[in-house]
């Protein structure tokens, strides 16, 4: 029946095989009425009763699509609206009985069995939400389409039933919303910063309500942020994993500010709602606009969608905009609440560790910290690296059980107790022996034997080419050979075993080799253990992953090893790398400030540095290109100075850009002057042969490393 078959076409092309509409050739009012009726029940028009030729001017002056089904034999004559819906069907449906037209539905209980109640008895009737195929195009699949059908018995002059009257209404769009609006309720519910949000209503609202611009505004206490997006920005797949560009709002008169202020929705149909405090020509140009407040106790806020055109905000309209915000307004505030205690908890885990670790001519260090699944816990996982008194350079990594502040306060104790220890007699079992007994202290006056810390120590000295290492209960080493001749390998230090500090273990040490080209590498179990999965397998992909890697560079060593086993872990992972350069190497850095020329001034600055160091041409433009990038992101996002280092060896060269803010602050930069956000990791990921992003106590560093050919 109405809308069951065909294809919906383009309002502007003409049905398949019909006739143009009026003003035309063909289709229209004066085309149906030219159809031979006599030939059919209903007959000629000029004998038709005056009830049946009000009914069928109705039928034919309407927008709506609608239906006459006459006689016994239920003939149809239909309107334009109605010809789209049945597609392929018309003009050979006009005066043809519905049970030859629709025959391959007319036995659905929904479709033949009410029409024919309807005409036999004489009573209305409405069929809601009936969902039936409408082909896409001309001999394409079906697509589920959705319709409201009502249906009239039609009366004569005398009274009697002579057809029915079926009116067909798509509300596709419709259910079409509300099963967005519960896969908006779901992506929503994996939300955990304000980024997420933010990143995931917009890309809701432009979509599902098909919008020209869409904003949303939060209060961050002194000043309002707000992140915007408008239909036909170009984002690409590295945009879409960078934070989303917040920006201060041009003027506090902002409809979104005041509707955020006020808590009170508001809806223009048509006008110039931004005109005093439009951005740029994308506010300039909307003339309908919806705001609505952010139902929270914690976060003020607000949504706004605008059109280009008058917009008339149907009922059903303003109530999905509605629910939308209510469900914005609900994930906005467990973004808070998780920011504020992920804050935290980092900030405390991140001061425990060394800011800065030493810059030494033959020997360059690394290291990163993931926090485990939850980060609102901060964990017990540490790393350090000091010179020693007598030259040489001391490494450690350990673990202390648990994920809660006392595990980190914990872990702050040994971490400082092993430094004061190797100041004082760096050898590695002695450090350990004095760790033992600490621990072993600390559980008897906490009156718990449930205390579990596990530590690596190791003493490089780089003049003489060996590592003295020893371990209480922690994972064995990982050393990356690079001989002058042959390929690279990775081999496990076999360290003489003993228990976790605390349970009156001797540990022992080992000496192994460390020749220039090798590379150390400790690790934490949360780098191998999976569950479900056997440590040796971890084991094993750790090796393999970085014997595979392209160089022995410590950053990318540990990039490497944090994604060498797949699979999610519970645990925190942390890695420290310790490279023995081959000759050393080169190092610059230039302070970057947050204003729109930095970019350019990195360009300069890096460019000649490059240059006079004579590295090849082509690895120049890549890096230079690839650091002006992120330079730029880095001042989008964290609205901070930057620090841009680079670091060129005989075989690569290795460039970070660190930020000294949290993402998603307010850039203080116009930010039309910079270039396109997002392109640095695309570009990253094309000109660099590895590239990582390393969180720090004040901000984030990017890094990349390009490798330096042979000749």
């Amino acid at each position: 029946m109405p809308g069951t078959v065909g294809r919906v076409p383009s309002p502007s092309a003409p049905t398949p095989g019909a006739p143009a509409g009026p003003g035309g050739t063909g289709s229209g009012a004066a085309a149906v009425l030219a159809h031979p009726w006599a030939d059919t029940p209903l007959g000629p028009p000029d004998s038709w009763d005056p009830a049946v030729r009000a009914v069928v001017d109705l039928v034919l002056a309407s927008p709506v699509p609608m239906a006459l089904l006459y006689g016994e034999d239920l003939v149809l004559l239909y309107n334009d609206g109605y010809a789209e819906l049945i597609g392929e069907r018309h003009p050979a449906a006009l005066g043809r009985p519905a049970a030859e037209v629709f025959a391959d539905l007319w036995h659905d209980p929904d479709v033949g069995e009410v029409v024919t109640r309807v005409y036999q008895r004489g009573e209305p009737y409405l069929a809601r939400e009936a969902v039936l195929p409408v082909d896409r195009q001309q001999g394409g699949p079906a697509e589920p389409a959705v319709f409201t059908r009502g249906y009239s018995p039609i009366r004569d002059s005398t009274g009697q039933i002579i057809g029915v009257l079926t009116v067909a209404a798509q509300t596709t769009q419709v259910t079409q919303q509300l099963q967005s609006l519960s896969d908006f309720a779901a992506a929503l519910s994996g939300t955990l910063t304000l980024d997420d949000v933010a990143r995931v209503t917009l890309r809701y609202c432009l979509h599902s309500f098909d919008a020209d611009r869409v904003s949303f505004v939060v209060d961050e206490g002194a000043a309002w942020r707000m992140v915007r997006r408008v239909r036909g920005e170009l984002l690409d797949e590295a945009d879409e994993r960078l934070p989303p560009l917040w920006r201060r709002p041009p003027a506090e008169g902002l409809p979104i500010v005041v509707t955020a202020r006020s808590g009170v929705s508001s809806f223009i149909t048509d006008g110039q709602p931004l005109r005093d405090a439009a951005a740029d020509r994308h506010d300039q140009k909307i003339r309908a606009l919806a705001s609505l407040p952010l139902r929270s106790t914690v976060v003020r806020g607000a949504l706004t969608v605008g059109y280009q055109t008058a917009h008339p905000w149907s009922p059903a309209e303003r109530a999905l905009l509605a629910a939308s915000a209510e469900l914005v307004g609900q994930a906005a505030e467990r973004a808070r609440r998780f920011e504020t205690q992920h804050g935290t908890a980092q900030l405390l885990q991140r001061s425990m560790l060394p800011e800065q670790l030493p810059d030494l001519p033959r020997l360059r260090i690394a290291a990163r910290y993931d926090p485990g699944v939850d980060g609102n816990a901060a964990g017990g996982d540490f790393y350090d690296a000091f010179v020693l008194p007598t030259g040489a350079l001391g490494v450690v990594l350990g673990d202390v059980a648990g994920h809660d502040v006392q595990a980190a306060a914990r872990m702050g104790q040994v971490r400082a107790a092993l430094r004061a220890l190797a100041l004082s007699d760096p050898r590695p079992d002695a450090v350990l022996g004095g760790l033992d007994r600490l621990v072993a202290s600390l559980g008897t006056e906490g009156g718990t034997q449930e205390l579990f810390v596990t530590v690596v120590f190791g003493v490089i000295e780089a003049d003489r080419e060996r590592i003295v290492l020893a371990s209480a209960g922690h994972p064995a080493p990982l050393i990356r050979r690079c001989p002058a001749e042959g390929e690279p390998a990775a081999e496990y230090v076999e360290v003489p075993p003993a228990p976790p500090l605390g349970l009156g273990g001797h540990p022992r040490t080992v000496t192994v080799p460390f020749r220039p080209g090798d590379t150390l590498l400790l690790f934490s179990d949360g780098v191998v253990e999976r569950r479900w999965q056997d440590l040796t397998a971890g084991l094993t992909g750790l090796g393999a992953a970085v014997t595979a890697a392209s160089s022995g560079d410590p950053r990318a060593l540990c990039a490497v090893a944090t994604a060498a086993v797949p699979g999610a872990t519970e645990d925190d992972v942390a890695v420290l790398a310790v490279e023995h350069a081959v000759r050393p190497s080169r190092s610059a850095s230039m302070e970057v400030p947050a204003e729109p020329t930095a970019p350019s001034r990195v360009r300069h600055w890096m460019t000649a540095q490059l240059t006079d160091w004579q590295v090849p041409e082509a690895v120049v433009g890549a890096a230079v290109l690839c650091t002006s990038e992120l330079t730029t992101n880095a001042l989008l996002h964290a609205g901070t100075a930057a620090r841009v280092e680079i670091d060129l060896s005989s075989e690569r060269l290795l460039v970070s850009v660190a930020d000294y803010g949290t993402r998603g602050q307010v850039t203080r930069a116009q930010t039309d002057t910079l270039s396109s956000r997002g392109r640095g990791l695309g570009l990253i990921e094309e000109l660099s042969d590895a590239w990582g992003t390393d969180p720090t106590v004040r901000g984030s560093t990017v890094w990349f490393e390009i490798l330096i050919p042979a000749d």
